[in-house]
């Protein structure tokens, strides 16, 4: 058992192996403390069980700690120590989980019940299983490896997720060819590779981090094309996100003021986590995340992949989470607009009058979804004398391309959107909002909670409750 603040980090050299992406990162190590919405809950510490769930988003981490009713008894977040190489993000992302857990009022530690874990999907490690040493990257979510594409291909169904760069199963190939060989080698997903530093097994994954390894969440099993190969043997075995895996470490627990009765469950992908925080999982319901880009998933009867047009499915219990995502979105408008001009101008749109301007907003030249051209240019003209009919136009045409996502998922299979919740920055604009549901057709709302740690921790509520089944 490898301690908690003193696992080895010694990267085996890749030819491919690149410095990732800053993506925004600060310099420095305070923690941000959000609002405590139920303080008075403090005083029940020891009585109530919580249930902890830790974001790993792309620039910090943030923990939620939540009751059985969703209340948010404590939450917080640290954003990542500078990087220096590959294996300097390993370490940012271990010390960031433990003082995360440090942060946790101590009052409150012992109450914890689970916990549950979140990361970017696609992100991946290469560890010694018999040592914990880390042998290879993490190789981030956006690392491409087009080196492996082929034999990826060769081997995999056409059009199928793991037919990309930068997925899981191309970086796990890479890797295999470059170093000659696993050995002790297992691959572990960035969610995979934290929940392990507190419950110390090695080889656990859910069935959402390991659908970019070529997973099939439908058949319960890895298919047969991937099982033959011979760097099977260091794929995950994998389980239902927040199944309990087994209790923290005992070092964990008495280090942190943690019961010895908390169990780690397994985790799921970032963007899951942050659909499951807005607790809508009927078919027909969806979530719109408007940030910097615009990403749109549906709850689905039908599964749908389609790689031509970045779309993919992840189990969602009994029904089917499908997905596609577009570099439109609010990284267009900070282009344009002032936080206050956006704000200032909103105020003079009519958003039950249709915007004659047509636009195809993008801070870049490509596209991923949902056209398959991915040469797309960004459309920004003609520019009116009016910022505000311009902003109206731009904001218009992103949701037409937002009703053309989810119209692709009907004509791909999927089942028709009914109602879509709203999530990211661009919630905040009632204008907008209003503009969407005139253009989608459908009943659209802001999502009451937005944060993934919130639904990591949904998830750790779900471990306990199956744990409880399974003791019961």
């Amino acid at each position: 058992m490898v301690p908690a603040t003193a696992l080895s980090v010694h990267p085996l050299a890749h030819r491919h192996q690149q410095h990732p992406a800053r993506r925004g990162l600060e310099p420095r190590r305070r923690i941000t403390m959000l609002s405590r919405q139920n303080p008075e809950a403090d005083a029940a510490a020891g009585t109530t069980p919580l249930y902890l769930g830790i974001d790993f988003g792309t620039s910090g981490a943030r923990y939620a700690l939540i009751d059985r009713q969703g209340a948010i008894h404590s939450e917080g977040k640290r954003p990542y120590s500078p990087v220096g190489d590959a294996a300097g993000w390993a370490s940012s992302w271990r010390a960031a989980l433990f003082q995360l857990i440090d942060d946790i009022p101590p009052t409150l530690r012992p109450s914890i019940s689970s916990i549950s874990i979140d990361g970017t999907s696609a992100t991946t490690l290469i560890v010694d299983s018999e040592t914990g040493e880390l042998l290879a990257g993490p190789f981030l979510y956006n690392e491409s490896f087009p080196d492996a594409l082929p034999a990826v291909a060769s081997i995999a169904p056409a059009n199928h997720t793991v037919c990309s760069g930068t997925s899981t199963l191309c970086k796990l190939v890479s890797w295999w060819n470059a170093a000659g060989g696993g050995g002790a080698a297992v691959l572990m997903h960035q969610s995979d590779w934290l929940l392990w530093l507190l419950h110390g097994q090695y080889g656990v994954s859910d069935y959402n981090n390991a659908l970019k390894v070529g997973y099939d969440p439908e058949a319960g099993a890895y298919p047969s094309w991937l099982a033959s190969q011979p760097y099977a043997p260091m794929l995950p075995s994998v389980r239902a996100p927040g199944d309990p895996i087994a209790a923290v470490r005992d070092d964990v627990c008495s280090q942190y003021g943690l019961s010895k009765e908390c169990v780690v469950c397994t985790g799921t992908t970032d963007s899951i986590a942050a659909f499951l925080a807005a607790r809508t999982t009927g078919p027909g319901k969806a979530v719109t995340s408007l940030g910097s880009t615009l990403a749109i998933k549906l709850v689905s009867k039908v599964r749908v992949d389609d790689a031509r047009f970045g779309v993919y499915s992840h189990r969602l219990d009994d029904a089917w989470l499908v997905g596609g995502a577009s570099n439109t979105g609010g990284a267009v408008l900070r282009q344009l607009f002032t936080d206050d001009q956006l704000v200032a101008l909103s105020r003079s749109i009519d958003p039950a009058a249709a915007s004659p301007l047509d636009y195809y907003p993008l801070p870049r030249k490509g596209e991923r979804f949902p056209v398959s051209d991915p040469d797309m240019a960004p459309r920004l003209q003609p520019r009116p004398d009016s910022d505000a009919e311009y902003l109206h136009g731009i904001l218009e045409s992103i949701a037409r391309i937002e009703a053309k996502g989810y119209n692709l998922l009907r004509e791909l299979g999927a089942t028709a959107v009914e109602e879509v919740f709203t999530a990211g920055g661009g919630a905040q604009n009632n204008k907008w909002t209003a503009i969407r549901e005139r253009v989608l057709g459908v009943p659209v709302r802001k999502a009451e909670q937005t944060e993934a740690a919130y639904g990591a921790a949904l998830l750790a509520l779900k471990g306990a409750d199956r744990r409880a089944g399974v003791a019961s």
